[in-house]
């Protein structure tokens, strides 16, 4: 393992290093990390408003682009589309060109696509508006799969272990930020059909400053000196060899698909909110207050959950119990949003369903990467979100599909012009699987967590931390001669 290594000129020592980690005092932290990690939030959040920003208007969005409510539905489904293929070259980007260049690259592709969707409400006459919205949406798309797998990584490189779950939060939990404010902006803004131009011109913004930080401020994509034993292993493995031990870890392959199922389930309900509340009376704003809420009791619970998990180790518990809340509270909505005038108990489902499953999310991420070193980060979190988006397109294609068009009721708020859509059947469904998908995890995932064992053992002082022992499930016996230390085993 790596001596003391020697202070690299022009950078203050980081913060002082926790006793629990003695055993570290060989590796370095940047102040610089902090900068690195605000850049990748303010990309993270502004991809987020940009994907949602026409779900919470999308019946005046039709009306103002002569569009149906399938095709505005479309703008949101291309990002779940867009990243399938092209996640997989994010996955090697991230673990091959560098953390720096793919968020360089990412930050471009994001403020390209927020001013394509624009021309068509800057140029009067534009021919075929629905192509520039649509081209924008899929530039914004090829960003954020570079963006979405990167606090992982980051949190990996550049961050020391008693603080990477946090770093992975607030790196995660600024995707549903932007979310958040585009369920705010979009209806506060748009209050008539005029006001479309000044919406998208709004959300060029935040987009255009994250490009001019991400290619102004970062400098380089990994620190000279690792902060912990897990980020001087970083990316041991190649990229295909990395795959290929990812579909032979049956714990990692259980998190994909059972994460990934989590993950297209509240991409759907994100997209899908202001359609199934407006058929029962519900208005726009509404709609948004209850996207703000969900997303707002996810922030904090994310931010408790990480300290938490970053003091106990306790993934897999964490995991576990929130995914069977989530379950339940996904079951309570699926029946109170079919009944009208129940506002109050509308927004404490939104809230609780957000403060379950939303803060979820970084922790399963730290999983994913604990479960599978040691495979690249980009590559462990990376695969879980592609597979999220497949699973996010077949169940928001599934729900939309189990709808069926009903006679207009003197009730309805729904603006698009069509008949509104009935969503109960579709609302029982998306609870159902929520529910299977709890039951598949916490049945079938069991998993040692594989990168804290290789620093426990490079480090005697971590040994020897009575709260990391108790964290650290029993090591797999380990040939030498066939499977690098800590590699995920088929």
């Amino acid at each position: 393992m790596a001596g003391p290594a020697k202070e690299p000129e022009g950078d203050a020592p980081g913060p002082p290093t926790p006793p629990a980690l003695g055993g570290l005092r060989g590796y370095r932290v940047y102040a610089r990390r902090w900068v690195f990690l605000l850049v990748l939030s303010l990309l993270s959040g502004s991809n987020a408003m940009l994907w949602l920003s026409f779900a919470p208007v999308a019946d005046t969005v039709a009306r103002h682009f002569l569009l149906s409510t399938e095709q505005v539905n479309w703008l949101s489904l291309v990002y779940l589309v867009v990243a399938i293929p092209a996640g997989l070259a994010a996955i090697w980007m991230l673990d091959s060109v560098g953390l720096r260049w793919a968020t360089i690259l990412c930050a471009w592709l994001n403020f390209a696509g927020s001013v394509l969707r624009s021309l068509p409400s800057m140029i009067n006459g534009t021919p075929a508006p629905f192509a520039f919205l649509m081209g924008g949406q899929s530039l914004c798309a090829l960003a954020q799969t570079l963006v979405i797998f990167s606090p992982a990584k980051l949190a990996a490189l550049w961050f020391p272990e008693h603080q990477r779950a946090t770093a992975n939060m607030v790196g995660t939990m600024a995707n549903p930020l932007g979310i958040l404010l585009a369920n705010v902006l979009s209806p506060a803004l748009v209050k008539e059909e005029d006001d479309i131009p000044i919406m998208l011109g709004v959300y060029i913004i935040p987009a255009g400053l994250a490009c001019l930080l991400a290619t102004a401020c970062l400098w380089e994509s990994e620190p000279p000196t690792p902060p912990s034993a897990g980020a001087a292993h970083s990316n041991s493995e190649k990229f295909l060899d990395g795959l290929k031990l990812l579909v032979r870890n049956r714990a990692y392959v259980v998190l994909a698909v059972c994460f990934g199922g989590g993950v297209g389930i509240f991409t759907s309900f994100s997209a899908l909110l202001e359609q199934i509340l407006c058929v029962n009376g519900y208005s726009n704003e509404f709609a948004g207050l209850c996207g703000a809420l969900f997303i707002v009791f996810g922030i904090l619970g994310a931010l408790a959950l990480g300290l938490y998990v970053d003091r106990t180790k306790r993934f897999t518990e964490a995991v576990k119990i929130g995914f069977c809340l989530t379950s339940l509270v996904c079951v309570a909505f699926a029946l109170v949003s079919q009944l009208r005038g129940q506002t109050v108990a509308l927004a404490a489902v939104c809230s609780l369903l957000g403060l379950f499953g939303f803060s979820v999310a970084p922790v399963a991420m730290e999983l994913a990467v604990e479960c599978s070193f040691p495979v690249g980060e980009g590559a462990a979190a990376g695969l879980v979100f592609v597979v999220g988006q497949a699973e996010g397109v077949l169940i928001m294609v599934l729900l939309t599909a189990l709808t069926v068009r009903r006679e207009n009721p003197s009730f309805s708020t729904c603006q698009s012009g069509q008949d509104p859509l009935d969503w109960k059947v579709s609302m029982l469904t998306m609870a159902g699987l929520c529910t299977l998908l709890s039951c598949c995890l916490v049945l079938l995932f069991h998993t040692p967590y594989r990168r804290l064992q290789a620093e426990a053992r490079s480090s005697p002082s971590l040994q020897d931390c009575p709260p990391l022992q108790q964290a650290l499930p029993p090591a797999p016996p380990h040939d030498p001669g066939k499977y690098p230390a800590g590699a995920a085993r088929p």
